[in-house]
């Protein structure tokens, strides 16, 4: 399963399409602001006592409502049941300063969301190929430790 964190309606079209036409089957669960990707995440807010699966991939875009990016890779990168979970920067900003805080916050990779629709495809493809098939993941019972 690939988490999406995203606000922006046409960008999550956009990831979808982008996804679909690379054959990423796996299931897609779409947050839309910050605070509802953590209690995705935790089980808290409207997902409390429903089971959640770990994602395999989160992609994550910066600028959110109620809680940017940033704050919510922090949580994520402090709690134990997801700080290993892969983090994908998936943003519009070019700003150097954000991907500096990416990366020092523990994002696993950081992806400017290209303009040109078939570069973003290819985009989406090397993310799936790395993260979904080649990357190697620690199991579920070593990654809670």
């Amino acid at each position: 399963m690939i988490l999406l964190v995203e606000d922006n309606a046409d960008d999550e079209a956009l990831t979808m399409r982008a996804l679909k036409k690379n054959n990423i089957s796996n299931q897609i669960v779409i947050t839309r602001d910050g605070v509802e990707a953590l209690d995705f995440l935790f089980g808290t807010g409207p997902y409390a006592g429903h089971e959640t699966e770990v994602p395999q991939l989160i992609l994550l875009d910066l600028k959110l409502p109620k809680l940017d990016g940033f704050e919510v890779l922090k949580r994520l990168r402090a709690d134990p049941r997801t700080r290993l979970i892969p983090v994908v920067i998936l943003t519009s900003s070019k700003e150097q300063q954000d991907i500096v805080q990416g990366y020092g916050l523990g994002a696993n990779s950081y992806v400017r969301k290209p303009v040109d629709f078939q570069q973003f495809i290819e985009s989406v493809r090397q993310l799936g190929l790395y993260w979904l098939v080649i990357n190697e993941r620690p199991s579920p019972e070593h990654s809670s430790g």
